[in-house]
């Protein structure tokens, strides 16, 4: 049987992430087509998984062992599931005449995971396994992508059975209920089509679902022809140019005060592969007020689950974009006229202009900045380079300063914010682009969530390299308790003595270590870092404490509620029609 599981996984799968699989699993993989890496942790296994999917389209998989081994792929499975990201797990279960007796390391893992899959299953027999492995990769694969987890218990793979393999057919066959809608309601793209030429302030709302339908090329087509300015949502960066000067950059809580404001002030939200977000809308009745809404989605359950759209179309993003485009152009032709949206335009050139993303920059001998270091990796970095975040302020600094002018290049952790996400989420994305040049980008609270992994990196030759924005906090947390909390600081100091050394905790796990404390210091240790390929390097920044992340909308304020960096905070200046001015109510941080 080892074999035919082989050869047969070999078409999805180049290899698979995991740590101390059920002894029965592991040799049917070692021993074939199907690379293993031992990760340190089941944690690291699933992100590691997460990341080879991000950047490689392809499902990423992740195989455990059962009891903890399943608990601990809990927190990337849920990951996954947030981010829509293709993923299939495998467990191990105890036998089957064992289920239900509270045996070794038994836990209900189908129960567990049901909340956090798209699809789960226990197998009972071996008969089950081929159709149970190929559902799994159908329906993580199809539709709005998904983790799917598979739960085979020990006497399931040590039987024998005779092999067969299912056709696409009798997969879907098996899956009545599963039918996922790719083409959109032909009705709606020419509604949209004509609401999109009626526009006279449009923005195009571009979300993660851009990168999963691999829509890019589809969407410069769309924004090009008809002249809008883009948004690209954390999950979309990448999807269009940062460089393009229709580009507005990240809405949203940390998004800049442009794109922010563009969307507050539409009258059409042009929403593709989006799904208004808590963290882009702010609070809901204050969003847009002003905006028609079109929202192209393969998954209708996204359909007026926050904002009730006039055009809802459900399918998948290329597709549906490529038919607008279609529509538009015959419209065109046929005589209609586009709105004139120059006074629109000439309104988002002035904000541009007088809200830049902006920090103070570091006095002679003083702190180094951490939005600094980013610009620095972006302006070293080779081309091509792939970043993967952690979360809080260092992933939105990335975020914000990091240029991203191709997609699949930009990996984070967006619905669940999962700290602990980059390092093993890194190694994914080297694994599946060896050739690449990739950065974790970390803060020292996330770092020394999974930093175990700069192991797997060492031992199984995927060499990332790691830019650890150390500022002995929990960044973002202690920026809310300032700004929110009176200052009551609690639980977010993070170092008191230099302690850990991470230069030589790094060095520790084969890594090189690099300690970076002034400004005149980032460059040469980033073009040291980039140089080194065949070792894992570790650089570690020693960061200002009391930056904090602007632009900012409170939790629960409306988008016009906006607080600027303090250097902007003039309060003649305003991003929202009068009387109600932006607050700016800030202390100066200290």
């Amino acid at each position: 049987m080892r074999d035919y599981v082989s050869e047969h996984l070999h078409e999805w799968v180049d290899l698979i992430f995991g740590y101390k699989q059920a002894l029965h699993l592991r040799p049917h993989v070692i021993h074939g087509a199907v690379r293993h890496v031992l990760v340190r942790h089941e944690q690291g296994a699933g992100h590691a998984a997460e990341g080879y999917a991000h950047v490689s389209g392809k499902p990423g998989v992740a195989m455990v062992t059962s009891g903890p081994g399943a608990t601990n792929l809990v927190t990337p499975l849920m990951d996954a599931f947030m981010d829509s990201i293709p993923m299939v797990a495998i467990t191990g279960q105890v036998p089957t005449a064992a289920i239900g007796s509270d045996a070794f390391q038994e836990c209900d893992t189908v129960g567990i995971t049901r909340s956090c899959t798209k699809h789960n299953e226990l197998v009972m027999s071996a008969d089950e396994i081929p159709m149970a492995i190929r559902q799994a990769f159908h329906i993580a694969t199809t539709g709005r992508p998904g983790p799917t987890l598979v739960d085979i218990p020990k006497d399931a793979l040590t039987n024998e059975m005779e092999w067969y393999w299912p056709t696409d057919e009798e997969v879907q066959a098996a899956l009545p209920g599963y039918r996922p809608n790719t083409k959109g309601h032909p009705r709606m793209i020419k509604e949209a089509a004509k609401l999109i030429l009626a526009s006279e302030r449009p923005i195009v709302y571009a979300g993660g679902g851009i990168l999963k339908a691999r829509a890019a090329q589809a969407l410069r087509e769309l924004v090009e022809l008809i002249d809008a300015h883009v948004v690209t949502t954390l999950m979309a960066r990448g999807a269009f140019p940062d460089e393009h000067p229709l580009c507005l950059g990240m809405p949203g809580m940390h998004g800049n005060a442009s794109a922010i404001t563009a969307m507050q002030q539409s009258d059409l939200l042009i929403t593709l592969g989006a799904r208004f977000d808590d963290r882009i809308t702010g609070k809901v009745d204050a969003f847009a007020p002003e905006a028609k809404i079109i929202h192209v989605d393969v998954d209708p359950a996204e359909q007026g689950k926050v904002r009730r759209p006039d055009v809802p179309i459900v399918g998948d993003a290329n597709y549906v974009i490529l038919e607008i485009i279609r529509e538009i152009k015959e419209l065109l032709q046929g005589g209609t006229r586009q709105a004139d949206t120059s006074a629109w335009k000439s309104k988002i050139s002035g904000w541009r202009e007088q809200f830049p993303m902006t920090y103070e920059p570091s006095e002679p001998g003083g702190l180094l900045k951490p939005q600094y270091c980013i610009e620095q990796l972006n302006k070293y970095a080779p081309k091509g380079t792939i970043v993967a975040s952690g979360v809080g302020q260092h992933q939105m600094y990335t975020s914000q300063y990091w240029k991203f002018n191709d997609p699949y290049t930009w990996v984070n952790s967006g619905g669940l914010g999962t700290m602990g996400f980059s390092i093993p989420a890194a190694i994914g994305a080297k694994a599946a682009m060896p050739d690449r040049t990739v950065w974790a980008v970390d803060g020292d609270g996330c770092f020394q969530m999974t930093a175990t992994e700069l192991v797997t990196a060492t031992l199984e030759k995927l060499p990332i390299k790691v830019a650890l924005l150390n500022n002995s906090f929990l960044g973002m947390v202690r920026q809310w308790q300032e700004m929110f909390y009176d200052e009551r600081y609690s639980s977010v100091f993070l170092d008191s003595a230099n302690v850990p050394n991470f230069v030589m905790m790094a060095e520790s796990m084969g890594c090189v270590g690099i300690l970076v404390e002034s400004p005149e210091e980032v460059g040469p240790a980033i073009e040291r870092a980039n140089s080194i390929n065949d070792r894992t390097v570790v650089v570690e920044f020693r960061t200002d404490a009391t930056e904090g992340v602007f632009p900012m909308v409170p939790a629960g304020a409306g988008n016009s509620e906006l607080i600027l960096h303090p250097t902007q905070s003039d309060p003649t200046r305003t991003l929202q029609p009068e009387p109600k001015p932006i607050d700016t109510k800030l202390k100066d941080a200290h």
